[in-house]
């Protein structure tokens, strides 16, 4: 039965709700295939019920649980052991929202601080054990709110439950990455187009912003950065004005379908230097050198000191520590930042996992240096997946061209 609640109470009125429908046989495939993941997670944990909440800034769980967007500050997902999930949020559209996409078709709006629609269903469930995924995130009015529902059962974390599961992409998923690297490479070439010296950087990112809404983006991150060997690192646009001779640096991360993918370039104003060449060839080198070691099974760590024993064997392997850099890539998916590709983390990367491999960091060379891309871990090795050209642009070359 699809209904929207209104505090867990009555079924709103006809025609107040979109008509979702049955998800597609491909949909409904990767919605039992999830499902089922989760739930053999659940079993190995004990867990009676688990609770994926999401805050305004880390809404991926609620998204592969539901396949819908939720713009509320607060929205969580009720996924008991046996039987369907309920969905709420403080926002009413996007109840709404959740139910018009057919995955889940029970959804309510949830009224803090009593929050009475979810510590209801929860406390009818009886559990003796509950999973809260990103509970380290609850504010204190759902954190008590829970454990009045429920209070002799246990509560524990699910938050790394929720990211071993989500780290495996399908091909379901997979194909909506593609779609994501496709606006990844037209973004790019908007930032490449409109460099020009007394351009400040609001305008690249305008530009930039302008061409991936059109195409369809649901959002999009983006750090940049201007200048000369100086530059330490990246931050959002300023009002600097570019300069020629200067390298221009980008992470630029657009949302399609809900999943996030990124690319990382750096281009200069007019013709490179030496040492803007030179820096390019040692990110190249580690680039590369990233790619090469992933297989299934590979770990985070190799990945990462792949990359950083390239800076090592150039004398530069004090620009991999945490005081110039912060990791050498990260897991991709429904949250843009996931696993950390990072010495020291064992995060085993199975096939089907999507990651960016980037260098990106500070040496004398030239600066900070951004360049890295996304790719999934195959049968055979790393399939990059962006068709974007890993070189140094520059303004002068893809103007004569």
């Amino acid at each position: 039965m699809t209904r929207l609640l209104d505090g867990g109470a009555t079924a709103s009125p006809a025609g107040v709700v979109p008509a979702g429908g049955p998800p597609s046989a491909g949909d409904q495939a990767e919605r039992d295939r999830r499902y089922r993941l989760i739930r053999s997670a659940m079993a190995d944990q004990g867990l009676d019920a688990l609770v994926a909440f999401a805050p305004g800034w880390r809404r991926e769980n609620v998204r592969y649980l539901t396949d819908a967007p939720v713009r509320g500050s607060v929205a969580l997902v009720l996924l008991p052991a046996a039987g369907e999930p309920v969905a709420f949020s403080v926002r009413r559209a996007d109840a709404a929202a959740i139910i018009a996409g057919g995955w889940v078709t029970d959804a309510g709006v949830l009224e803090l601080p009593e929050a009475a629609a979810l510590t209801s269903r929860l406390a009818d469930l009886a559990p003796k054990r509950v999973g809260v995924a990103h509970g380290e995130l609850l504010p204190v009015v759902l954190a008590d709110a829970l454990r009045s529902a429920v209070p002799t059962a246990e509560i524990v974390s699910a938050t790394a439950l929720m990211d071993d599961v989500r780290l495996t992409k399908s091909t379901w998923e997979i194909a909506r990455m593609r779609r994501s690297a496709t606006v990844c490479e037209a973004g790019w070439r908007a930032f490449v187009d409109v460099l020009e010296p007394g351009l400040p950087e609001y305008r690249i990112v305008a530009e930039v912003e302008s061409e991936l809404k059109r195409l369809g983006a649901e959002d999009n991150f983006m750090l940049i950065a201007s200048g000369g060997d100086e530059v330490r690192g990246m931050t959002p646009p300023g009002r600097r004005l570019l300069e020629d001779g200067d390298m221009v640096r980008t992470e630029l991360t657009p949302q399609m379908d809900g999943y996030w993918l990124q690319i990382c370039r750096s281009a200069v104003v007019g013709e490179p230097s030496d040492g803007q060449r030179r820096s390019f060839d040692l990110f190249n080198e580690a680039v590369d050198a990233g790619v090469s070691v992933v297989r299934p099974g590979v770990t985070a760590h190799e990945v990462a000191v792949a990359q950083n024993d390239v800076f090592r064997r150039h004398g530069y392997g004090e620009y991999c520590t945490s005081q110039y850099t912060r990791v050498r890539g990260h897991g991709h998916g429904l949250h843009l930042d996931e696993t950390p590709i990072i010495e020291g983390n064992e995060t085993v990367l199975p096939e089907g996992a999507v990651f960016i491999i980037h260098p990106n960091t500070f040496t004398p060379l030239a600066g900070y240096h951004v360049l890295g891309d996304p790719v999934v871990v195959t049968k055979t090795g790393a399939e990059i997946l962006i068709g974007t050209e890993r070189k140094l642009f520059s303004t002068s070359e893809e103007r004569a061209s």
